[in-house]
Order: structure tokens, then sequence, then C-alpha cells
């Protein structure tokens, strides 16, 4: 026998039971950005290796160890997309979406990433990603920290969840913080581990959000980038902070907070949890004002954020905030006995659908006892079953079982059986 082909490590499988959380989130999402007046864009997940290497950086350890990279038939250099960032940015700049005008971007779909998996992090994982442009002023970062509250809040997960605040600067002001941190760094060598080392030549902010405990004393008396920030960027980030707390938003100010993309400056933000172990950030996000002109563009002032599904699912799935129609399973299950009732009860289902559009509503097919279809049923997960038969066919009735409550089956008029309904399904 062949050997049997399975899903390649890291990249999952979506089954049928998962997908109502999925689909419950990504409404939520949807529902929100329409709210606010955010706009959704769509890119391949195929984009030209070149648009990563400059917009992330060369020496980021995203392209140096986890792009999945390939040369094509005409020998281009592509890539799977390992973030949005960059894509909404090349779209934008194509289109046309940026001259001398603003945008409010929102996308999501799934990014590539070769890391090791592990709980809620995998090599092909979903985001969903919010880029702004042309927007200079705190208002607007604001505005994102406050969409992303009212979408923790309209889940259940407020109380859950941390926000961490800080400021990386000017690209000016960054670069002579770098030197400072760097003369820091060499003086204590002998405390960093070998993946600090090999940041200290290249991205030597990323050594500030190691995890090593044996570095953790040296890491927080490192000089503080809040220390060198230039006059432009403290008063950016004071009025980000006042408007948060008139909002009512609650924030720690974290200095070792850090992006991992070469093209953040200014206001940067976190919102993580200790419900996940050590997979603690959900959403991440800041400002990056120089991208646009990086990729060739006029200088844009932007901010965004994404947001990691998988994890955001696994939080929900942790603290059970599932709500019922985020739950699997059906209203009613309608099955017909004999040719002319099954028949029948496809055109009932029809008819019921027609008057309830939100009813989940699944017709029996493929015949069977009638022993066999109230199996399937109740595996279905529905609440009610709906019995058709020769004597119901004839009565012009329904017969109602209640497949998770002791209570009654009833009879009721087939004419009436929508007015009906609702009562019958109500919690």
């Amino acid at each position: 026998m062949s050997k049997k082909i399975q899903a390649i490590r890291g990249m999952n499988d979506l089954l049928p039971e998962q997908s109502p959380l999925w689909q419950y989130f990504e409404g939520k999402v949807r529902d929100l950005m329409q709210r606010y007046g955010y706009a959704e864009i769509r890119t391949p997940i195929v984009e030209q290796t070149a648009l990563f290497a400059r917009s992330i950086g060369e020496v980021t350890d995203i392209v140096e160890k986890e792009m999945y990279t390939f040369d094509d038939r005409n020998g281009d250099s592509l890539t799977l997309r390992p973030e949005g960032t960059a894509s909404c940015v090349r779209a934008a700049m194509e289109h046309g979406l940026l001259h001398n005008q603003t945008q409010r971007l929102w996308y999501q779909g799934p990014m590539f990433r070769h890391e090791r998996p592990q709980k809620g992090r995998y090599r092909q994982f979903h985001q969903v990603g919010v880029e702004t442009f042309g927007f200079e002023g705190p208002d607007v970062d604001a505005e994102l920290i406050l969409l992303t509250a009212r979408l923790w809040q309209e889940l259940g997960l407020m109380e859950h969840v941390t926000l961490e605040l800080n400021s990386l600067g000017s690209l000016d002001a960054r670069a002579a913080y770098r030197e400072t941190l760097v003369a820091y760094f060499e003086e204590h060598r002998a405390l960093l581990d070998e993946d600090s080392l090999r940041r200290l030549t290249s991205n030597p902010l990323r050594i500030l959000d190691s995890k090593n405990p044996d570095m953790a004393a040296m890491l927080d008396a490192a000089p503080q980038l809040m220390d060198h920030l230039d006059a432009e960027s403290r008063e950016h980030f004071a009025a980000l902070t006042a408007i948060l707390d008139a909002a009512g938003i609650a924030y720690v100010i974290n200095p070792r907070l850090v992006r991992g993309l070469d093209y953040y400056s200014r206001s940067v933000f976190e919102w993580t949890t200790t419900a996940l172990g050590s997979q603690g950030t959900v959403c991440a996000g800041g400002r990056y004002d120089g991208l646009v002109e990086q990729l060739g563009g006029k200088p844009t002032p932007a901010v965004g954020f994404a947001m990691g599904i998988e994890r955001l699912i696994l939080l929900l799935e942790t603290l059970e905030l599932m709500p019922a129609e985020a739950q699997p399973g059906l209203d009613l299950y309608l099955l017909g006995m004999g040719e002319a009732a099954s028949r029948a009860a496809l055109l009932l289902g029809e008819e019921l659908r027609g008057a309830l559009p939100r009813l989940r509503l699944q017709v029996h097919c493929g015949g069977g006892s009638f022993k066999s279809q109230i199996k399937k049923a109740d595996k279905s997960g529905a609440r009610l079953a709906l019995l058709l038969g020769e004597d119901e066919l004839a009565e012009g009735r329904v017969t109602v079982k209640f497949l998770r409550e002791a209570r009654d089956q009833q009879s009721l008029d087939r004419a009436t059986l929508a007015q009906a309904l609702p009562e019958l399904l109500a919690p």
C-alpha cells in the first residue's frame, strides 16, 4: 500500500466542530471594522521576496530563518507572506490609495513562518490586521487601541488582557540609543546568550525582549529608550496616554517592549494575557512612519496592528467564553419517513429557511429506518427533531420531538410552524 499523505508539520486542518468559533470571532471582527469605518483589503499570499527583505529587514529572524522562499519557473524569488503590513503597503502604493488621501484598511488571512510549532503558534497561522495611512497625530494610535479594547469587551476578554505601551522614538533617536545600548551590552558581553550575541551587531534592541532568566537583571538595568526620546516623540506619547486616560483604558508602560520588525517607530503597544502560559501576546502593533518611503513611496505616516486568530481562539476556549452561536450543532433536524414525506421534508425545510433566515436546520437525506434517522438527529446536536410521516403529511401537521429536554413531543400545524418555532427554541 502507498504511504498516506498527511498535512505538513505546523500547517493544521480546521475541522467542522472548530469552525463555528472561528466564524463567530471573524464575524465579530468584520462587524466591528464596519462600525469604525475601516475598509477590507485582500492581498495575495505570495509576494516578491524583496518586499519583505526591504520592509522587515535583512537581518531580522523572520528574513534570516523563518520565511518560506522559493524560485518560481521564471527564476523569480517569491515568498509566502510572513506578515501582512508590507503586502498592504505595497498594494496601497501600487493602486494609488496613498496619493493625497488617508486610508483605514483591514485584512485577515493566512501568514507563513517556519518556526517551531507550539500551542497556539503554527507555521501557517492566521491574522487580523489593521493599517492606517496619512494620520500624523496620536488620535489614530488611540483609536486603534480603543477599537481593540472594544473587541475584547464584546468577546468577554477585557478582564483577561493587559495593555502594554512604549515609544521607540524617531529613527534618528533610536539610532543614537542603539549606540548607547550596544556599548552597555559590550560591557556585559559575558552575560549574553548565543542568540543575543548574534543580535548584538544586527538588531540589538531585540535583546531587550529576551526571555532568558539569566539575563533578566542585566536587562532591567540597561539604558531605557524612553530616556533617549526626541521631543516630538515624547509629545506624541504623552498625548496618546492622555487620550487613553480620558477613555478609562488601563495600561502599563513597558520600557523593554520592542518590535521584531525594523520599520516601527514612535508608539508601540501589545495586548498580553497570562492565561496562555508563555504565548502571552494576543495583539501587537505600533507606528511605522518610514515604511512607505522605505518601499519607494512618498513619506507617509502610518500605524497599525495585527492579532493572531489561533491564539485568540485558544484564549476563548481556555476561558470557556463560547456563546451559543459559537457552538457547533443545529437548531432543527427535519426527517421524513417514506418517499413522499422525504420530498415534502425538503420543501418544508426551504419554507422554514425562508421564514426564519437565522435558523440552523438540516434535512435528513439518504433514507433509513425511523430509529436510524433519530440517531442521526441526536448526533447532529440539534435541539429539536421535526418528524414528517404519512399521517403528518395527510393531516398537514408536524411532530416536534425535544432532543435535549425532558418534554413531551408536540404536534403542530404545518401552516403555523414557522411562527411557533422561535418560542420552542428560546433558551
